[in-house]
């Protein structure tokens, strides 16, 4: 966040910091009256040229809400103007494409953050280490079917093991962990779904989970299933927080009071990882 004072920009002190060992968790019900919001100025030219680009007006609203939110959280740990802020893409460690992590230019390195979008549900992840969330609505059986396929072999065997009543369930937990994973990682499933082992019997009958990877189902959103993953090899502590449904339309000072004023409405450990 920033004032002018005398004509010049003055930074503010953050409002929220995250410390090692910890994850920030935010949750998002973005407004669904139809209205657009009046903060579009705080977004940069390829955000706004994205939008414009949706077809549905509801997807163009889902977009601008949940950047708009993205930049509202990030001011309030990092203390610049949402508008102020400037994002853009990793270099891919797979092929070194345009489209890796997303990143603050301008930081140290020490703020990484992560968003996921699925059926009015958006999911942010802040940490001090690389992170990947991803948040999705259980799929239908078919979708199961035709996604089977692209999963490792145990990974395939554990869904079609499972209950019939639990299968969609179960794909959409795995699939989840996947995702966030593969976007902590940077490389999108360009890396390749079925490349790393990321069911749930991790280093047990010689499946081993990605190294220096911490790789979690996320409990608090009771219509999606979750996971979060973060490059870590010990233990860390997950608070998930909810965002004002209204922080897009609030003035920018006022979102990061309400934002940093937000309790914790769940809180999870995270083992380390088994080695």
């Amino acid at each position: 966040m920033t004032v002018r004072h005398r004509g010049r920009s003055v930074p503010q002190a953050p409002r929220l910091s995250v410390g090692p060992g910890e994850a920030h968790l935010w949750a998002l019900c973005p407004p669904t009256d139809g209205e657009e919001p009046r903060a579009i100025g705080e977004l940069d030219a390829e955000e706004r040229r994205r939008a414009a680009g949706f077809l549905r007006p509801e997807d163009r609203l889902a977009y601008l809400h949940a950047h708009l939110a993205l930049r509202r959280l990030l001011s309030a740990y990092t203390g610049t103007a949402p508008g102020l802020l400037r994002l853009r893409r990793a270099p891919c460690p797979y092929c070194g494409g345009p489209h890796g992590r997303p990143v603050l230019l301008g930081r140290s390195g020490s703020l990484h953050f992560s968003m996921s979008h699925s059926h009015g549900l958006v999911l942010y992840g802040v940490a001090g280490t690389p992170v990947g969330v991803d948040v999705q609505r259980v799929p239908t059986a078919r979708t199961v079917q035709l996604c089977l396929p692209r999963l490792h072999p145990a990974e395939r065997e554990e869904v079609e093991r499972a209950p019939q009543d639990r299968r969609r369930r179960v794909f959409a937990e795995l699939w989840a962990r996947k995702e966030a994973y593969l976007k902590g990682l940077g490389t999108g499933l360009s890396h390749g779904v079925g490349q790393d082992y990321l069911g749930v019997h991790a280093n047990a009958g010689g499946h081993r989970a990605p190294d220096g990877w911490l790789v979690a189902d996320l409990q608090g959103c009771p219509e999606h299933v979750a996971a979060l993953a973060l490059a870590a090899t010990t233990g860390h502590r997950a608070a998930l927080h909810e965002l004002p449904h209204h922080v897009t339309r609030l003035p920018p000072r006022r979102a990061a009071e309400e934002i940093a004023a937000a309790e914790p409405v769940l809180c999870m450990p995270l083992p380390a990882p088994a080695r």
